[in-house]
């Protein structure tokens, strides 16, 4: 099933999700950064496969669904496809352990402003350019 505003409703709350980043920031809560600009990667790039009517599972990094389908993007997406897989790998690495850490791990002590900094950018770069894309 195509729903074109199923599609655009991810991208706009995936910018949301970017902009509510820079409280996380403002409190120094680094960890949650990184959690929630991984959320704001993937829904806005399962908006874009939905857009594109690209069926997805119910995984956390889409990577390999959107290389598997680049065809069907736009010149602009498939000159940033490998750029978006890297973010989304990279971020999706991170989910879990961003959020409940490890009992030798705690999230606050580990993660620091550079990471939040990094992932910020990352998720603010893959949401523009998909809003972009789906003109939104």
């Amino acid at each position: 099933m195509h729903n074109k505003k199923l599609a655009e409703d991810y991208a706009i709350r995936a910018k949301s999700r970017v902009k509510a980043l820079a409280s996380y920031l403002e409190d120094k809560n680094y960890p949650d950064v990184v959690r929630e600009a991984q959320e704001a990667v993937e829904l806005s790039l399962k908006g874009l496969l939905k857009f594109h009517q690209i069926d997805f599972s119910r995984t956390h990094d889409v990577s390999g669904i959107l290389l598997d389908n680049k065809e069907r993007f736009s010149k602009e997406v498939i000159e940033s496809l490998g750029e978006l897989i890297l973010i989304s790998k990279s971020l999706r690495r991170d989910r879990e352990l961003a959020f409940y850490g490890t009992e030798d791990l705690l999230p606050l002590e580990f993660y620091s402003l550079d990471d939040a900094t990094l992932a910020i950018a990352q998720a603010s770069r893959v949401v523009q350019l998909v809003a972009t894309a789906l003109d939104v």
